[in-house]
């Protein structure tokens, strides 16, 4: 079996330009469009999509080394990229589960389109379970979405958003309704981004007024609530471990930075290397033990959803446990990598500044903490008494 090249699909001249580009977006906040550009050109908007329908046919972890790859470089960049590709993953679960419905997505990836991922509302803690949006039934079958999605990355350059909202109006209602509209004058995207970091992904709130979904792109219509249906499953298990990728690629750049720093800086007082120093060489070692831990776990779950696995009830508790770990593990070792380069890290131009402010998006991110926690609370000591 050949070694998985992650070169082949990221080249290092191409991670390169991106990396050079990030502080430029970062200090302007500006999209990085240019990235997308030659990463559209070298076909990575279709890593997910099976070779038949003209794409790299790659698995989720193969997307996830890509993503922690391309998260070295430009962690705003991977993480916009990775709405985009939450959609195609959730295609890819679909097809090797004999689930049809998003065909579309596939096709449309191979052919250059960019979806995005309207999910998120402000205040709506229920995330998938749950819309404020409202979805009215139009006579073709179709849906007109009425409401607001906040953190929508790719905002600027989206071609298709793929979105929920609540049917409160049809006899089987109240029934979440996924679909995905095009970028129309119903669709109005908000100047609203700017934030401490992940500046490029440019995710600006976004209103729907009666933004239609025709019939042949409305997906999915559930039962609120937790359900076990395709969509729940494919949107959270993608979206969780390409979320743990990036944060797990922003550690790794951190800790290549810090092994870097202490490698060029001598001691006024020994003379020696600071990676000669007992204390620095203990800083390393916490961070890479931390960091060490993480690429093994996302491997392994994202090869279970590739392959089929059965986790059961376990799936969920996994899969936000592995983006609040990485999420975790990334703030310690940026944290520890700031104070192993000295106070060099604390001026905005330098990297690992950079890296500390992006970094701070991870909490914000389903599944939260506090979600996370009370996930696993319940799978192992069933539900609070009502």
């Amino acid at each position: 079996m050949t070694a998985f090249d992650p070169t082949a699909y990221l080249p290092d001249d191409l991670l390169e330009r991106i990396r050079e580009r990030a502080p430029i977006h970062d200090r302007e906040n500006t999209f990085p469009q240019q990235d997308l550009d030659e990463l559209r050109a070298a076909g990575y908007l279709s890593i997910l999509v099976p070779t038949e329908r003209g794409g790299a046919g790659l698995g989720l972890a193969e997307a996830a080394i890509l993503q922690q790859r391309l998260a070295t470089a430009a962690p705003a960049t991977a993480l916009a990229i990775n709405m985009h590709l939450v959609w195609t993953g959730v295609a890819k679960v679909f097809s090797d589960r004999g689930v049809p419905g998003l065909e579309f997505v596939q096709d449309g990836a191979a052919e250059g389109e960019v979806y995005a991922f309207g999910i998120s509302e402000a205040g709506n803690d229920l995330v998938l379970f749950g819309s404020d949006t409202a979805a009215v039934p139009t006579d073709d079958g179709g849906y007109a979405f009425t409401g607001t999605k906040i953190f929508t990355s790719l905002a600027p350059v989206w071609t298709r958003l793929g979105l929920h909202g609540l049917d409160t109006t049809s006899p089987d209602a109240p029934q979440l309704v996924f679909a995905f509209v095009e970028r129309t004058d119903a669709v109005v995207t908000g100047d609203d981004w700017d934030t401490l970091g992940m500046r490029a992904t440019q995710s600006r709130t976004t209103r729907l007024d009666g933004a239609v979904a025709d019939a042949a792109h409305v997906v999915r219509r559930i039962s609120p609530g937790p359900n076990p249906d395709p969509i729940v499953f494919g949107i959270f298990s993608v979206f969780e471990i390409l979320l743990a990728s990036v944060y797990t690629g922003i550690a790794r750049r951190a800790l290549e930075l810090a092994v870097q720093t202490v490698q060029k800086r001598t001691s006024k007082k020994t003379g020696a290397a600071y990676s000669q120093d007992p204390d620095i060489r203990w800083r390393i070692a916490d961070m890479a033990l931390a960091y060490d831990a993480l690429p093994p776990q996302i491997s392994a779950l994202a090869r279970d959803v590739d392959e089929g696995a059965d986790h059961g009830a376990r799936w969920f508790t996994l899969l936000s446990g592995v983006k609040h770990r990485a999420v975790g593990m990334a703030k310690h070792v940026v944290d520890q990598a700031m104070l192993t380069a000295g106070g060099g890290s604390y001026f905005s131009s330098n990297e690992l500044s950079r890296l500390y402010r992006d970094v701070l998006a991870g909490a914000f991110h389903p599944s939260d903490p506090e979600s996370a926690h009370a996930t696993a609370a319940s799978a192992w000591l069933g539900p609070i008494d009502s």
